[in-house]
């Protein structure tokens, strides 16, 4: 299984470069996937730098325990959410991290997990097996408006409440049980006309995010990865779409703040002055190049933002 779970990475040479690996040093991947990120990290901090890494889908461990066998004895995986890290590693007694965030390749091609709409399959999204609640669950279960509201927050899908209405009609007759069976009703309420994106493209990714809890553990993440940084150690976030960057760009910009808020409105007379806990590395997120586009069409939407621990 370890050698079907390929994954390209993205913008990885510039992730990498953020971190300004180095011997000795402490690192974390939090969404190891097949371990290609891991490997560039250990493989720039020898000979004995050290890593930390975690992914929730065991598929995903497996190769990398296999990719990685070569700096055996320098580096500690697990199964597991990010949002937990600091449950395992020491706080503030890490270098760098690392969060690629969004599903992988492996699992976008592999129909039997049910992320993609290209490819007919059961309609699970569990990006860790032993999940109890899948897509269908939240499709065949969820109200129209709970179902509208994911779709409009979670995939600014523009017909969010027709394509929920239409789903809630459909189950009546029969539950949704694959993702062709979602996919082609999509189709049918909102026609793709010419256009370049698949009609279904934002509603499976809605769902994706609603089925793993995605922005609950990307909040909780981040907190957890901040939390193991050293003063001087930086935090490298690749993200795949408006949801996730929003989330990322509000984190960095609460750590570099000269001041704490109190109460929940950010307005001058509740301003307490503070000493930043964090800068910016980039003041604008990277982008894929266009070199790396061609090879790579998946990382069109990835945007890299790195900010240091003050």
């Amino acid at each position: 299984m370890g050698n079907e779970f390929v994954h390209q990475p993205v913008m990885l040479a510039e992730a990498v470069e953020a971190l300004r690996p180095r011997p000795g040093g402490r690192y974390v991947d939090a969404t190891l996937g097949s371990g290609s990120d891991a490997e560039a990290i250990l493989r720039a901090s020898g000979p004995d730098g050290w890593l930390y890494g975690c992914d929730r889908d065991p598929a995903a461990l497996e190769a990398a325990r296999e990719r990685l066998k070569e700096f055996t004895g320098r580096f500690e995986i697990r199964q597991g959410n990010f949002s937990k890290l600091a449950e395992w590693i020491g706080q503030r007694s890490c270098d760098g991290v690392l969060a690629d965030l969004g599903v992988s390749s492996p699992q976008l091609d592999r129909p039997e997990r049910g992320f993609s709409f290209q490819q007919d399959g059961p309609l699970d999204m569990r990006m860790d097996p032993s999940q109890t609640a899948t897509a269908a669950d939240l499709v065949n279960g969820l109200s129209e408006a709970e179902l509208s509201r994911i779709f409009r927050e979670l995939g600014d899908e523009p017909e969010a409440r027709r394509i929920a209405r239409v789903i809630v009609q459909e189950r009546r007759r029969g539950q949704f049980e694959r993702t062709g069976q979602l996919a082609r009703l999509i189709e049918r309420v909102t026609p793709r006309r010419g256009s370049r994106i698949h009609p279904a493209t934002r509603v499976f990714q809605a769902l994706r995010m609603a089925t793993n809890e995605e922005v609950e553990s990307l909040k909780s993440g981040l907190a957890a990865a901040w939390s193991v940084l050293r003063a001087g150690g930086r935090m490298a976030v690749i993200s795949f779409h408006s949801v996730e960057d929003r989330i990322v760009k509000e984190f960095g910009r609460e750590k570099v703040r000269d001041y704490t808020v109190r109460g929940e409105v950010d307005l001058p007379d509740f301003r307490e002055p503070r000493a930043p806990e964090g800068k910016w590395v980039t003041r604008k997120p990277m982008t894929a190049s266009e070199e790396e586009l061609r090879s790579n069409p998946r990382a069109r939407s990835a945007k890299l933002r790195v900010i240091e621990r003050t």
